[in-house]
């Protein structure tokens, strides 16, 4: 990927700046127009805005009014998480940042416009009624009230009304990262409509889809704060967000293409499908998608470096692709809807299965386990497996920037960081995933190696250490990784959660909270709840190795024999745990594990108590392997003192031990005198 932005700020312009051309300013509402045509030829040529009958008409304004409200809102919602991010990340406190915060309520109050516009319209064409319908009032309450896609069409609107007032009311990067997660939480709910919603592999779909959404928004967002910067003064400040969004961008073009590879490898079984209506849409996104990534690699290789050397030419070359970008953009974007509004060629409707595990799951009941098929047995789920490679290249770059600067990184570090993306990676797309779905040992082991194996692996290599190392320091009052990560560790909540006290209280009574609550049934019958459960266990763990053996700065550790006493307690902890399921006889989520319909293995009760036993073994050879680290740290802590020791006595002549020994010399005395 491309590299981060120079650390320092950038030097003041003091040449005069050249005019901006009036298709800069005209470029924003360019790219709208652009979406809009796009859709309408997209549209007009694949038919999918076309009426089905005469009596399932709802009317041409509903037909085509829907995907340019559909249109309007999601470059709403974009603008409005690229501008906040662009304040949260890229851009000092000051003009720029409150602008681009004001960008973004304003695009928020756009959003929300349209999705209203667009649930009404939505609703017409579901129930192939026209908006002046006598009935129509009645049935749209009916369908925000009881049907799930009206329901999460309102609380999109809610979020987007939300944004848009507390964008225009906060200041500051802190407010507007925190605002942020309110747009990351609409395209989650709204990863779980549309094509995704009926797609076979639903969890594949779901995931995929919001990678989609997330990297093509903070694409096409990112891009329009740009915009919103060069529209005012070009100074150091929008050349260092330009530089500093550039690998922001080649992120969301990994993002988006992989996203858009696994929703194809989803809607169409061969390259034939190519011809369709779907698949030549497909391909001419795909073409002007690789565009948009020629055009930032352009800005990369022939702009970036020359702006801030405050060249004039560069400005304009960089006004002209910008220009062109937004058009691309817009033309992507229309296209888009009309590609998410055509039939696919593998049709959404799931097929009918009526076996039990497949109605519980959405997927065929998987072949008994065996040694083999714990490494071959697969379900991929875009959003982590996206995560754990993505950590592996990062944390691979940085360690490599250290070594080109002449520093020293140890490579065990980064075989430990590796081997704990691996083991992630397989963990949660991989058998434990598969058979943790339909047995509970299958789960536990997912489980265990969650919370216990993985962090422990991650903690060894020293993440946090690796970046404040890696990634230069900014001088410009913004926030960057390194300034954000910095402030969650030192923050009140930050070194709460990090005290080893609370992440061992967590760490336990996590368990208790999750098994014995309906979080457990939340996390297997919910997407959302399956990646909130991978992400709990995991940073629960890391929390609690963090406390005991870690590198990264962080939290008030213990001495070690406290250490010792918090790791026995917990794997007592555990053993009680794993007791309580292994002799247990009450069945967990019984509607689930017991209605599975498998015809291999133990009985859903006696897989239980398996997973107890798993849950016993594989929690106490991790915990006895952290004693371990603790004993080696604990010794090498003291020899590191005898040596500091021994270099002092060399330095003072050992004055410590002589004003020991005349201490005992004095204290001899005094016993000697009070015996006389």
């Amino acid at each position: 990927m491309t590299s981060t932005a120079p650390a320092g700020p950038l030097s003041h312009d003091t040449a005069p700046a050249p005019a901006r051309p009036w298709w800069i300013i005209a470029a924003g509402p360019g790219a709208v127009v652009a979406a809009i045509v796009a859709l309408l030829l997209a549209g007009a040529w694949s038919g999918a805005f076309e009426a089905l009958g005469t009596f399932s008409d709802p009317g041409a304004v509903a037909r085509w009014g829907s995907p340019l409200a559909t249109v309007l809102a999601e470059l709403g919602v974009a603008v409005t998480l690229g501008s906040l991010f662009a304040a949260a990340c890229l851009v000092r406190p000051g003009r720029g940042q409150a602008r681009l915060l004001d960008v973004a309520g304003w695009a928020a109050a756009v959003w929300a416009i349209a999705a209203v516009v667009e649930l009404v319209l939505q609703y017409s064409v579901v129930s192939a009624q026209s908006p002046t319908a006598d009935n129509f009032g009645a049935g749209l309450s009916q369908f925000v009230t009881d049907v799930e896609l009206g329901q999460i069409s309102v609380a999109i609107i809610a979020i987007a009304a939300l944004t848009s007032g507390v964008a225009l009311a906060v200041r500051g990067p802190v407010g507007a990262l925190w605002t942020a997660l309110l747009p990351v939480a609409a395209l989650t709910l709204q990863s779980t409509t549309g094509h995704a919603a009926g797609a076979a592999d639903h969890f594949l779909a779901i995931g995929a889809m919001w990678l989609h959404l997330m990297g093509a928004a903070l694409w096409v967002g990112g891009l329009a704060a740009m915009a919103v910067l060069v529209v005012g003064r070009f100074d150091d400040v929008t050349t260092a967000a330009v530089a500093r969004y550039s690998p922001v961008a080649a992120w969301c073009l990994v993002a988006v293409g992989v996203s858009g590879v696994a929703n194809a490898w989803i809607r169409m079984e061969s390259l034939d499908d190519l011809t369709t209506g779907y698949g030549v849409l497909l391909v001419v996104k795909i073409v002007l998608t690789a565009a948009l990534g020629v055009l930032g690699l352009m800005h990369r290789t022939w702009v970036i470096g020359r702006l801030e050397r405050a060249a004039s030419p560069a400005r304009r070359l960089f006004w002209q692709l910008l220009a062109v970008e937004l058009l691309v953009i817009g033309a992507v974007s229309g296209v888009a809807v009309a590609l998410g509004s055509t039939a696919p060629p593998v049709p959404d409707d799931v097929p009918a299965d009526a076996s039990p595990a497949y109605q519980l799951t959405g997927y065929p009941l998987p072949p008994e386990p065996t040694a083999a098929r714990w490494l071959t047995e697969w379900a991929a789920e875009p959003v982590l497996a996206f995560a754990c490679l993505a950590g592996i290249v990062v944390y691979v770059r940085w360690a490599l920037r250290l070594r080109r600067r002449g520093d020293r990184w140890p490579v065990g570090r980064t075989l430990t960081w590796c081997a704990g993306m691996l083991l992630m990676l397989w963990t949660t797309n991989g058998a434990p995933t598969v058979y943790g779905h339909v047995i509970f040992s299958g789960h536990m082991i997912q489980h265990m190696t969650l919370a216990m194996l993985v962090p422990l692996l991650l903690v060894l290599a020293a993440p946090v250490t690796l970046l404040l190392r890696a990634v230069p320091a900014r001088k410009d009052g913004s926030r960057g990784s390194r300034e954000w990560v910095l402030a969650l560790v030192h923050s009140r909540v930050g070194e709460l959660l990090a005290r080893p006290v609370v992440a061992a209280v967590l760490f336990s009574g996590g368990m208790i909270a999750f098994y014995f609550t309906p979080l457990f049934e939340f996390a297997l019958t919910n997407h959302l709840g399956h990646l909130w459960m991978v992400v709990h266990f995991t940073l629960v763990g890391y929390l609690f190795a963090n406390a005991l053996v870690g590198i990264d700065p962080g939290p008030q550790r213990p001495g070690y024999p406290m250490r010792l006493v918090l790791l026995f307690a917990t794997m007592v902890f555990h053993a009680f745990f794993g007791v309580v399921l292994t002799t247990g006889t009450s069945l967990l989520v019984a509607d689930w594990y017991g209605n599975m319909g498998r015809d291999w293995g133990l009985s859903a009760i006696e897989d239980q108590q398996r997973g107890g036993g798993i849950a016993w073994g594989i929690g106490e050879l991790p915990t006895l392997a952290l004693a371990i680290i603790v004993a080696v740290q604990w010794t090498r802590s003291d020899e590191r003192e005898a040596r500091r020791r021994d270099r002092q006595a060399e330095r003072d002549g050992d004055a410590e031990l002589t004003a020991y020994n005349d201490m005992l010399a004095r204290m001899a005395d005094r016993d000697e005198t009070a015996g006389r």
